[in-house]
């Protein structure tokens, strides 16, 4: 398993690839974003997972995600920063972060989320799978569970791994009033030690993609006090 740590502190950066190797992994470090992209893009074969400081020189972590989101939908991405700040968070989940942790931070539930994050990851169809059975279909709305594409009334739009695990759970319970606490379970798992604040910042980005008005969700509504429903057609509507 591959890992690039992207970090500008020394003897931080340092601390976890010593840390990360003596876990098994292979692992790459960029102290800056031109370095972090290059390897990143040039990778053969591709990290498992990327963990990314926000504050590096030249160009922020944001910026960096958001590059390498272009290249790549699948591979987890986790903040480690010393932000704090719900907009810090909010920013960094807009730019394609599956994950976010607060600096300082325990050893052990970083290389846990790691470990997770990647176990975690879609699976890649095998040959004999058939390939109808990876594309979704309803309203003017396609996703394709290969290539992490959405096309909603043809526009094309990228989901990250863990958007895309979101979404084929709610389609997979369409219908049904699922609790925030069962979606972070069967998505997130019991250990990732993420909040059920987290869901609802995912389930805006989702939002943004499925529907013209965000503000007036039609696809992925919100149940007073338990969590979300998933409307896919009409006979989900006639669940209200």
């Amino acid at each position: 398993m591959r890992i690039l740590v992207v970090e500008d502190e020394d003897a931080l950066a340092e601390g976890l690839v010593f840390n990360f190797e003596q876990e098994g992994y292979d692992v790459r470090r960029a102290a800056e974003g031109p370095t972090a992209i290059e390897l990143f893009t040039t990778a053969d074969p591709p990290f498992d997972c990327v963990i990314l400081d926000l504050m590096l020189p030249g160009q922020s972590g944001y910026e960096i995600c958001k590059e390498m989101r272009k290249h790549d939908q699948r591979t987890p991405v986790l903040v480690l920063s010393a932000r704090t700040l719900a907009e810090d968070k909010a920013l960094a989940f807009d730019a394609g972060t599956d994950q976010y942790m607060t600096k300082p931070f325990e050893l052990g539930e970083l290389l846990s989320r790691v470990r997770n994050l990647i176990e975690r990851r879609l699976p890649e169809r095998s040959p004999s799978q058939p390939e109808e059975s990876q594309v979704e279909r309803f309203g003017d709305v396609e996703i394709d569970f290969d290539s992490f594409e959405v096309r909603v009334g043809g526009t094309p739009k990228q989901l990250t791994t863990l958007e895309m695990k979101l979404l084929r759970f709610f389609l997979e319970h369409s219908g049904r009033v699922l609790s925030r606490y069962e979606i972070l379970d069967r998505v997130w798992g019991n250990d990732a030690n993420v909040t059920t604040r987290t869901i609802d910042n995912f389930v805006m980005r989702l939002r943004k993609i499925l529907d013209t008005d965000p503000r007036r969700p039609s696809r992925i509504r919100a149940v007073r006090g338990t969590g979300y429903r998933f409307v896919r057609d009409d006979s989900d509507e006639s669940l209200d």
